[in-house]
């Protein structure tokens, strides 16, 4: 995530989403929503601050209140007090690990097709492969070490002896050649290419074969189950707005976001945007048929398997149970994908 560490209301009785299409503005009351980030506001929450910024949480006749993340932040437990109606699930350990703590909360939709994370290495160092790693030491965090460093070793053999320490801070990398780290695709390579003036070689764990989806949306079993309507209508409105953001003119979202997190920097959004879009972390593979968001029930084996196989689950965890696909699938938004040629 990024190493840095609201509401805008629309007043129009209409919501311009991009292109010429024009939605009417809902007359129902709205619901109040509240909506935990895993981190603060930055490009890879575009899709949501948009969706606030044009006015289509409240054509969908939801009041959002989009509340930021960070190092000090537990959202989960905030979900749990009932502090919080939704939340970003970074990725599909979580999921997983509630239905095995037996709390009561589940995935219901999955916003990133793949997992931004990646290992960060100096060029010409020769570690440009995910395979040439292998016993390297490597700066890693203890939820990384707990989650996707398993695929790594299932699949490259990385053994946990190879694990150094990672403070969040740049420092360390920049003032050794040799050194790799983990970060995340639209934060850690761009600041390191601007700090340091060299372009770092970025291993995406999704190119490896990490199946796990990312930034999934979360909501307890009860709000899923009692107010399908109003889950429904966040999950459409939040689809709606990452089509506006990622296809659209992403300017309300991005400003709004800057307004809420001072530390962000336009270049920085934009270079967000773009490495989103360039490597299909929102939009690609199921989504081309499904919509943005989707899941689906074959995904979720293969990364349940490869992650039982490895060690983590039991192989009688109710996997299935971690997930609805209740609210997604639907194919919405598919037309407002721009054609390729």
């Amino acid at each position: 995530m990024m190493i840095f560490g609201h509401l805008a209301r629309a007043c129009c009785a209409v919501v311009v989403l991009w292109g010429g299409l024009i939605a009417p503005a809902s007359a129902r009351a709205e619901d109040h929503v509240a909506f935990g980030l895993d981190w603060k506001a930055e490009a890879e929450y575009g899709g949501y601050y948009q969706a606030l910024a044009t006015g289509l949480y409240r054509h969908h006749g939801l009041d959002v209140a989009i509340r930021q993340g960070g190092p000090q932040v537990n959202q989960t437990q905030l979900l749990l007090g009932g502090r919080l109606d939704f939340t970003i699930s970074s990725n599909s350990f979580l999921a997983l690990n509630f239905v095995q703590q037996k709390l009561p909360f589940v995935a219901i939709a999955a916003m990133f097709q793949k997992d931004p994370s990646v290992l960060i290495a100096h060029p010409g160092q020769g570690h440009d492969s995910f395979a040439a790693l292998r016993g390297q030491p490597i700066m890693i965090g203890a939820d990384t070490r707990a989650g996707w460093w398993n695929f790594l070793r299932a699949k490259f053999g990385y053994s946990d002896s190879q694990i150094r320490p990672y403070t969040f801070n740049l420092a360390p990398f920049l003032h050794d050649k040799a050194a790799i780290q983990e970060g995340y695709l639209g934060s850690e390579p761009f600041s390191i290419e601007e700090a340091s003036g060299e372009k770092p070689v970025v291993l995406l764990i999704a190119d490896a074969g990490f199946a796990g989806y990312g930034s999934l949306i979360a909501t307890s079993r009860k709000l899923a189950e009692k107010n399908p309507d109003l889950v429904q209508r966040f999950i459409d409105a939040s689809i709606e707005g990452w089509y506006s953001y990622l296809y659209g003119d992403p300017a309300p979202g991005n400003a709004l976001m800057r307004k809420e997190n001072p530390e962000m920097t336009q270049a920085l959004l934009e270079y967000g945007r773009l490495v989103l879009k360039q490597h299909g972390i929102v939009d690609s593979g199921d989504t081309l048929k499904l919509g943005i968001g989707a899941m689906t029930g074959a995904r979720w084996l293969e990364f349940f398997q490869s992650m039982q196989q490895a060690g983590l689950y039991p192989k009688d965890l109710d996997w299935r149970s971690a997930f609805t696909l209740r609210f997604v699938d639907k194919g919405l938004g598919l037309s407002l994908r721009p054609k390729t040629p």
